[in-house]
């Protein structure tokens, strides 16, 4: 393992969670709520984009500021960013996209450049991009940075993919879910679990806003005609009992990585 820099940060837990079932569940349940949580608030509520965008933002950076200032992995404060990031970047890409008419593919190649800068910085400072020692403060802000970049991204290339290149939600739910399989294989197969499991979690969210559209748009658009408000509570609902559970559960003690 890479050493790790001196001083007293070094002596924080793991800042995030342990990669397991569960965890693949609750990231793909947050996607699929910033994706109809954001249609809701912008288009329901009437808030519209820029509000909506702005309101979770400034929500978004009050959790975060209490994420980085934990000294270990705490569940409820962990996923409700994860949540918020997931709203706050498809506010990004549908502001790009709605608001100022770029197009999606240009959308996706610049979050994928800026995405894979912010991995070479973080690289070149850190010598690891591994999950397993998110021990400092600035690997927490790099890591973070990564995982905004990596919904943005998700977002502009989910809504290439159903949207711009006709494939629709149903097939998108499938293709999607088809290339996480692959790499899930791969991995197994002994393929480098870090790059693995960022292509992984880039891929969970398309697949969660593909299941989320798929859910919650009406059967003449393709979907199954839940609504956004309905996806919306069932999906946090079971992420509210997971993120209960991880709390409380005897096998999730916060480890130094």
């Amino acid at each position: 393992m890479p050493s790790l820099p001196t001083g007293a940060a070094n002596s924080l837990f793991n800042k995030v969670p342990e990669v397991t079932l569960v965890f693949w569940i609750i990231k793909i349940m947050s996607t699929t709520v910033g994706e109809t949580g954001a249609d809701y608030l912008a288009v329901h509520v009437g808030l519209g984009t820029a509000l909506t965008g702005a309101i979770m933002a400034a929500l978004l950076i009050a959790t975060l500021v209490v994420q980085v200032r934990a000294r270990q992995y705490t569940p409820w404060v962990y996923w409700l960013a994860v949540v918020l990031v997931s709203v706050v970047g498809t506010q990004i890409t549908d502001a790009l996209t709605d608001g100022l008419d770029i197009s999606l593919y240009v959308s996706t190649i610049v979050f994928a450049l800026l995405l894979a800068a912010t991995f070479a910085i973080w690289y070149w400072s850190e010598r690891t991009l591994s999950i397993h020692t998110i021990v400092t403060r600035r690997r927490e802000l790099f890591y973070w940075a990564a995982i905004l970049f990596t919904f943005a991204l998700g977002t502009a290339a989910g809504d290439l993919a159903t949207e711009a290149l006709g494939l629709g939600f149903t097939v998108g739910v499938l293709a999607f879910g088809a290339a996480i399989a692959v790499i899930a294989a791969l991995y197994a197969l002994g393929v480098n679990a870090v790059l693995t499991f960022w292509l992984a979690y880039i891929l969970t969210r398309p697949l969660g806003a593909s299941l989320g559209d798929l859910l919650s748009q009406s059967r003449p658009n393709g979907g199954v005609g839940l609504g956004t408000i309905e996806t919306s509570v069932i999906f946090l609902a079971v992420i509210a009992s997971l993120v209960a559970y991880l709390s409380v559960s005897p096998d999730r003690t916060p480890r130094e990585a």
